[in-house]
């Protein structure tokens, strides 16, 4: 986790350390995740960071600089909140399920990547989240590569993946994956203590001092001097923390076949990053890292975020000094293990083989994610998601159907070969709503099977005079929509072909009131079923009205 002050090392600390503390408690009672765990996360830090730096020098004045950061976590938890409030947690619907397989591969490889500084023992590293600036900052920082803290960090490794093996091999032994990590802690601070692993290039956590932070609503800094600063970092921040958090609570809810409310999650990040500006926390989410490491220990509900919190609360009070002989080549380890297990090659392969653009979005989330940054990644595949759902939109499917024989039921011709066409008479089927981005594409469908159609039954000398539009599945329609059936309807009177509406839902039946469709094309021509319809075509419709050609 990059730092937000620089100066004041020991401030920093207990910032990051309260927003593990008062922000847990508040998730666990509004969030809808069983998984979700709460911290700071680099990419929001980074953008508040640099953003606040353009107002304020963290080295020539720490306190501003901290007041603004805490300004920043307000407005940005003021606008989750209000995103929350007015349920636009349908956001949420826009993460498919490529798109979260992809994202997931691409945080977990890059996390994998970053740990690298801690098992390698390396004291210069990038501040970028691209898979490139950490390779290259490896390669150029290859010489203060320690072979003690790499020796410490495999052995750790290797200890935390034979828990997990040992888990999956006898699942009642779960408990040993649980109380891994914790026993890489506890031997990782004996060792540490023990040995003086600082003096033989193992880093460790180092000094933390003892107590809570005192409240920061005082600290609240809205000086329109340097207002600006804090509002372009927490509306930007808002936007990434909530789909970074939701998308994660999100992949580890679809491994256990859950559900996350996209509304609920909203207004937990917002109320728990307000709550937080008051109590000297910033910006915080559902870190990936810490969600993996839950998620892997076996955590089945919010209370892991309580016990997370009273025990930072226990530490910060009375164990801080203790942890300061942790080695981070531990916790880089405990990560790392968490991280292998997330990587989903299966997974990829079957999107490969059963839906190549699937498997297209699922990349570009992984590369985004690996070689850009974790919302640039996210935000390609979701547009490249909803590109694909506005192609559907614009091209919804139609189909011509059939009786099939001996029965009352009409089917897709092109699904069952075997349905057979009726005398003078074209049913289709149309399948989405009809509105203004596939009105002109509809009617021109309907004239071409119309014109398909005339051609076939001219050379059988069975010409067409009735055409059966099956509205069942059209669930809206708006006054585009409708001026294109009116359209369709001038364009097969002028060949005396007479339009049929079936089973029109009760929200397009009501619009074509309203326009009063229904009253040019006559009341007659409304039907409840094919089969109805196709009765009422052959004994009842002799001569219908002639089509009025006004504007509806």
């Amino acid at each position: 986790m990059p730092n937000l002050l620089t100066s004041n090392q020991s401030s920093v600390c207990l910032v990051c350390a309260d927003s593990s503390f008062v922000p847990p408690l508040i998730y666990s009672v509004f969030g809808s995740s069983k998984h979700l765990a709460v911290g700071t996360v680099a990419a929001s830090s980074l953008i508040i960071a640099a953003t606040i730096e353009t107002k304020v020098d963290p080295i020539q004045n720490p306190e501003l600089y901290l007041s603004l950061v805490f300004t920043a976590t307000l407005i940005s938890g003021v606008t989750q909140l209000i995103l929350g409030v007015f349920r636009l947690g349908i956001l949420v619907d826009f993460l498919s399920h490529s798109t979260i397989t992809g994202f997931m591969g691409g945080t977990a490889t890059l996390i994998c990547l970053q740990q690298l500084k801690g098992i390698l023992g390396l004291k210069h590293f990038t501040t970028h989240t691209d898979m490139v600036s950490v390779i290259q900052a490896i390669v150029k920082n290859r010489k203060e590569i320690r072979w003690e803290s790499t020796v410490v960090g495999v052995v750790f490794l290797v200890f935390l993946q034979f828990t997990r093996f040992v888990k999956q091999k006898k699942p009642k032994l779960f408990w040993v994956s649980a109380i891994a990590p914790m026993v890489v802690v506890a031997v990782g601070c004996v060792f540490a203590y023990v040995s003086h692993a600082e003096k033989h290039g193992i880093a460790i956590v180092g000094e933390l001092k003892r107590g809570i932070n005192p409240s920061s609503l005082k600290k609240l800094n809205f000086d329109p001097k340097y207002i600006s600063a804090p509002i372009q970092a927490g509306l930007i921040t808002a936007m990434i923390a909530l789909a970074e958090g939701i998308a994660i609570g999100r992949s580890f809810a679809i491994m256990e076949n859950e559900q996350v409310d996209g509304n609920k999650e909203m207004i937990a990040f917002g109320l728990m990053n307000i709550i937080g500006s008051f109590t000297s926390c910033y910006l915080t989410t559902g870190p990936f890292s810490k969600t993996a490491v839950n998620y892997n220990a076996g955590c089945k509900t919010q209370m892991a975020n309580v016990v997370m919190s009273i025990c930072m609360m226990l530490t910060l009070l009375f164990l801080a000094p203790v942890f300061r002989y942790t080695p981070l080549v531990a916790l880089s380890a405990i990560i790392m293990s968490a991280m292998l297990g997330l990587i989903e090659y299966e997974k990829a392969y079957h999107l490969y083989k059963t839906d190549k653009f699937d498997f297209t979005i699922c990349m570009i989330a992984f590369f985004g994610v690996a070689f850009i940054s974790m919302d640039v990644g996210l935000m390609l595949s979701v547009g490249l998601a909803l590109l694909r759902a506005l192609l559907y939109v614009a091209r919804p499917a139609s189909s011509k159907l059939g009786n099939i024989p001996d029965t009352d039921l009409y089917r897709d011709v092109e699904q069952y070969p075997g349905a057979t066409g009726i005398p003078k008479t074209l049913i289709l089927q149309l399948g989405s709503p009809i509105y203004f981005a596939n009105a002109g594409y509809i009617r021109e469908r309907i004239l071409r099977w119309v014109r398909d159609e005339k051609a076939n039954k001219d050379l059988q000398g069975d010409d067409v005079e009735y055409v059966l539009l099956d509205l069942g599945g059209v669930t809206s329609i708006d006054i585009t929509g409708v001026e294109a059936l009116v359209e369709v309807c001038r364009s097969l009177e002028v060949k005396e072909i007479k339009v049929v509406i079936v089973n029109p839902r009760l929200e397009v039946m009501e619009k074509l009131i309203v326009t009063k469709f229904i009253d040019k094309i006559g009341k007659e021509r409304v039907f409840l079923s094919i089969e109805d319809a196709i009765e009422g075509c052959r004994f009842s419709l002799t001569r219908p009205k002639d089509f009025v050609h006004d504007e509806p």
